[in-house]
């Protein structure tokens, strides 16, 4: 009699087990109680065990239950996949989804993106990995991934297609006990170039022989953005840094502002960022539900930028 399992009934399983009930399950289910006490009952009898015990003033699973639910739960769940990955081979969906971020762009924001993307479309592989400065735009260009992040207006090019995101504040930082976090602001290039400064290097053809924002004749070039927020946390020298990145540290005071006018207002400078993609490669569905939901999160976040300078004008 197993054989004659359905996922029918294991979904009624779960349902009660989830809900605690046979009338809060046919809510759940969209069915009738009766529907689900019968189903149970087959289940029941077909599995030759006892799943629930009705002494009481509701259901409660028996240890054969117990045991036999987590299966019901494997089962389901490995059903839904694959009729999720079958709807999205029928819709033309992505296998995979391979995206390359620029280091300054806040990860959390891609995360978000991404969760949006995988309730969407649940079967499609991830391929995620960071890059500085021209290196995402370089993937992109040599079909290495799908879509990418670039942040700053350097790199520019016909055949990639740009679509503005939020902003990202880019500001000037050093350890608090670094001999520049005790100078009084408006720092002087010729004050800066006293110090060591930090300085990321590119791994891309694109801008290899091009340096931005270096303001001392003394650098450290590092490989990575970490290792780069590291060097200048240990005191090491001066950077640049994503605000994003650096709060935390700036609110303990383990970090300090560095003012200097040469790299914007108070050593700070919004850079944009752009989502890309190829012109030539059209979009599928889970890369557009990723778009939308980047664009969407840009907007959140320019609406509550907007508030803030508004009620700041205000005060």
């Amino acid at each position: 009699m197993i054989d004659g399992l359905t996922l029918d009934q294991l979904r009624v399983l779960v349902a009660v087990a989830d809900t605690g009930s046979f009338r809060a399950a046919a809510k759940r289910i969209r069915r009738v109680q009766s529907a689900v006490s019968h189903a149970i009952a087959s289940l029941e009898t077909q599995l030759g065990v006892r799943l629930f015990d009705r002494s009481g003033r509701r259901p409660a699973l028996t240890p054969e239950g117990r045991a036999l639910l987590a299966d019901a739960r494997g089962i389901v769940l490995r059903a839904d996949a694959m009729r999720a990955r079958a709807r999205g081979l029928g819709e033309g969906v992505e296998l995979g989804l391979s995206l390359v971020v620029d280091t300054l762009f806040p990860i959390h924001a891609v995360a978000h993106a991404l969760d949006a993307m995988h309730r969407h479309y649940p079967s499609v592989a991830v391929r995620l990995r960071a890059a500085p400065l021209g290196e995402p735009l370089a993937a992109l260009r040599e079909g290495r991934c799908t879509l990418a992040i670039t942040v700053g207006e350097e790199f520019r090019e016909p055949e990639i297609q740009l679509e503005a995101l939020s902003p990202v504040p880019f500001v000037a930082v050093a350890a608090a006990g670094h001999p520049l976090a005790s100078q009084p602001g408006g720092l002087t290039p010729s004050a800066l170039a006293e110090h060591l400064q930090i300085v990321l290097e590119d791994a891309s053809a694109r801008s290899a022989d091009k340096d931005f924002g270096v303001l001392s004749p003394s650098t450290w070039r590092v490989a990575g953005q970490d290792i780069k927020h590291v060097m200048i946390s240990e005191g090491l020298g001066w950077g640049r840094l994503p605000l994003w990145a650096v709060e935390a540290e700036l609110a303990s005071g383990r970090l300090k502002r560095l003012d200097v006018p040469a790299l914007g207002q108070h050593g700070r400078v919004d850079l944009a960022s752009y989502l890309a993609h190829r012109n030539d490669r059209p979009l599928g569905p889970a890369a557009r539900v990723m778009r939308a939901a980047l664009r969407s999160l840009a907007q959140a976040t320019r609406a509550d930028g907007a508030e803030a300078a508004s009620q700041g004008q205000m005060r």
